[in-house]
C-alpha cells in the first residue's frame, strides 16, 4: 500500500466515524438520546483519529492531517519530496468520509429542516462568530496539538528518517494521540468546533457544496479552519525546534 492510498483511507475512516458522530447528535430522528452531545462528540472523534492512524500507521505513519505532514517536513522526519502524497491523500480521505457520512444518514438529512445541524456533520462553525476570536482558538487548540505530538514523537530536526520506516504518529501508537485530540475537544473545542486540520474542514464542505442538500456551506468562513491551523502548527514546531537545539 502506497503512502497516498493509506493516507485516504485512514483519513477518510477518521472522517467517516467523526462526522458521523455529529450526524449521530444533530440530525433528526436518530437514536441519540439528545443528552449530553459534547462529551458524546469529541469522545467518538478521539476514537475516530484512533481508527485512522491504526489504519494508516504503519504505512505512512498515520499524518491524517496537512498541519503534521508539513510540520514533519519542517523537522526533516519526511522527506519534501513524498509531502505532495501525504496532502493528496489527506484531503481526498476526507472527502470520502465525508461523502459515506452522507450516504449512510442520507435518510435523516432529509428529513432534517435546520441547516446549522446539517452543515456540522460536515464541517466546522463558530459558536459565536469573530473572526479574530475564532482564528485563535484554532491557532490555540493546533499549537498545542502539534507541539505536544512532537514532544510525544521525539522527532528529531537534526535527522532525516527513512521514508518507508514507521514514522510520525504511528510509530508512538494511536493511543496517546487519541486521547490529546479527546482533551483539546473537551477544553479548547466549543468555540470553533476544534477542526485542527484543513483537510478535515475544506474536504468536507467541498463534499457538502456538491451533494444536493440545499446547504449553504460559509465559505466566509472557511479560510479560519484552513489558515489558523497552519499557523498554529508551524510556530509549535518552530518553537520545537528552537528549544531542541
Amino acid at each position: 500500500m502506497s503512502i497516498f492510498m493509506a493516507e485516504l483511507l485512514g483519513t477518510a475512516l477518521m472522517i467517516l466515524l467523526g462526522n458521523g458522530v455529529v450526524a449521530t447528535c444533530c440530525l433528526k430522528n436518530t437514536k441519540h438520546d439528545k443528552n449530553g452531545n459534547w462529551m458524546i462528540i469529541t469522545t467518538a472523534w478521539a476514537f475516530a483519529v484512533f481508527v485512522g492512524v491504526i489504519v494508516a500507521g504503519p504505512i505512512s505513519g498515520a499524518h491524517l492531517n496537512p498541519v503534521v505532514t508539513i510540520t514533519f517536513a519542517l523537522t526533516n522526519a519526511v522527506a519534501w519530496k513524498l509531502v505532495p502524497q501525504y496532502l493528496m491523500g489527506e484531503f481526498i480521505g476526507a472527502m470520502v468520509g465525508a461523502f459515506l457520512v452522507w450516504i449512510v444518514y442520507k435518510d435523516h438529512f432529509k428529513i432534517t429542516e435546520d441547516e446549522s445541524a446539517k452543515r456540522a456533520c460536515f464541517c466546522t462553525e463558530p459558536a459565536i462568530r469573530n473572526y479574530v476570536s475564532n482564528f485563535i482558538s484554532e491557532f490555540t487548540a493546533t499549537f498545542v496539538l502539534i507541539f505536544t505530538i512532537l514532544h510525544i514523537t521525539g522527532a528529531n530536526i537534526h535527522l532525516t528518517i527513512d521514508p518507508n520506516a514507521n514514522i510520525g504518529l504511528g510509530s508512538i501508537g494511536a493511543l496517546p494521540v487519541a486521547i490529546l485530540v479527546w482533551v483539546l475537544g473537551l477544553s479548547l473545542g466549543s468555540t470553533t468546533g476544534y477542526a485542527m486540520n484543513p483537510a478535515r474542514d475544506l474536504g468536507p464542505r467541498i463534499v457538502l457544496f456538491l451533494l444536493p442538500l440545499k446547504v449553504k456551506i460559509d465559505w466566509k468562513y472557511s479560510w479560519i479552519p484552513i489558515l489558523a491551523p497552519l499557523c498554529g502548527g508551524v510556530v509549535a514546531t518552530f518553537l520545537h525546534m528552537f528549544l531542541s537545539s
